[in-house]
């Protein structure tokens, strides 16, 4: 049995222990994706480390060229021998750069195709002209499934961040949810909805009142969220949240706040607001990661009215299911590189 196939039994074991009723983030550990595991404008020759699931990634830059590999460009020849099946016994992963990220292959490199990477729309593929104010790191201490569904949850921010981006009054509130094979996409329709306060203090918006078209995009093999929030009157916040396991109950966000079309200084300080947001995110996911723990504490348990949430736990069970069985392919309706444009609202 070579390691991937080991790695593979390991998560199966995981997955087929939990209870069916249960929904155990910790157990999901999904490949044959690509995780964006730094910016691009983070790595130089110096090699720098990042994790994945448990496994080392480290990058660096050879003549320009983008390296990732099991070891130090320093042990590399030294200690190729013991590469694992996640760089195919070479010590070298598949790795490639769009849209301001380096992109580092988790599974079999033989299935490694840059035709998978998720489309952002609203970056620019090649990370030009990206301007670091944009860009934020924040840690979370939960297994990434659990922050995105954190993220998807409808309540969660009108009421921890009530103070930044407004609470939970309005005239109308309509939810819709969709979903692919691959992803699940949550879309939000406020009217009337009261004035996020950030966009109050530090984006001019006088008005009483706004209306909010909220779009959350999330790939569910790599814990990709692309969110298109858009305030009427107000800006659009388009951003990408990439919550990268550095292990089962830890994770990694490399957050892109692309306010670029907003005035100044919004667009400066919008994206200063992960480091508000972050703090109250894990003050809840903390204690939630940790009754995951013992496998004898009361199953988990959810409300049937919340939609989008279940949908993110059916889909995210399928997938699950379907790679323990050893199906890693992606189906027809799970293409990760089709253009979401229009499903993100910014046509209209």
């Amino acid at each position: 049995m070579n390691d991937i196939a080991i790695a593979k039994a390991g998560a199966a074991d995981g997955y087929e222990n939990s209870r069916l009723a249960d929904w155990v983030p910790i157990h999901f550990d999904l490949r044959d994706t690509w995780f964006p595991v730094a910016f691009s404008a983070d790595i130089g020759t110096q090699a720098v480390r990042r994790i994945v699931h448990a496994q080392a990634y480290y990058l660096w830059r050879d003549r320009g060229r983008i390296r990732a590999a099991e070891f130090r460009p320093d042990q590399l020849e030294e200690l190729r021998r013991s590469a694992t099946a996640f760089t195919g016994g070479t010590g070298h992963y598949p790795v490639t750069e769009r849209y301001g990220y380096v992109w580092a292959w988790y599974g079999n490199p033989d299935n490694a195709d840059p035709a998978l990477i998720p489309s952002i729309p609203f970056l620019p593929v090649d990370g030009s002209n990206i301007p670091r104010y944009t860009q934020r790191t924040v840690r979370f201490d939960a297994a990434s499934p659990l922050s995105v569904e954190n993220l998807i949850d409808l309540t969660h921010a009108d009421f921890l961040h009530a103070k930044a981006i407004g609470d939970g009054r309005s005239e109308s509130d309509i939810v819709e949810v969709q979903s692919t094979s691959e992803t699940v996409t949550r879309t939000r329709i406020v009217t009337r909805k009261s004035v996020a306060p950030v966009m109050r203090w530090i984006g001019g918006v006088r008005a009483k009142y706004q209306d909010l078209r909220a779009v959350l995009h999330v790939h569910l093999r790599n814990n990709l969220a692309i969110s298109y929030p858009s305030f009427s009157p107000g800006y659009a916040i388009p951003n990408v949240q990439p919550f990268v396991p550095v292990g089962r109950h830890r994770s990694r966000v490399d957050q892109t706040n692309y306010t670029v079309a907003a005035p100044a200084p919004f667009r400066w300080l919008m994206p200063r607001i992960s480091y508000v947001i972050q703090p109250q995110d894990n003050a809840v996911l903390r204690p939630q990661n940790e009754r995951y723990f013992d496998a004898d504490r009361r199953r988990d348990l959810s409300s049937r009215f919340d939609a989008p949430g279940n949908r993110y736990r059916l889909v995210m069970r399928r997938l699950a299911e379907r790679q323990r069985r050893g199906d890693f392919s992606y189906a027809a309706d799970g293409d990760p590189s089709v253009d979401i444009s229009a499903v993100l609202g910014m046509d209209g």
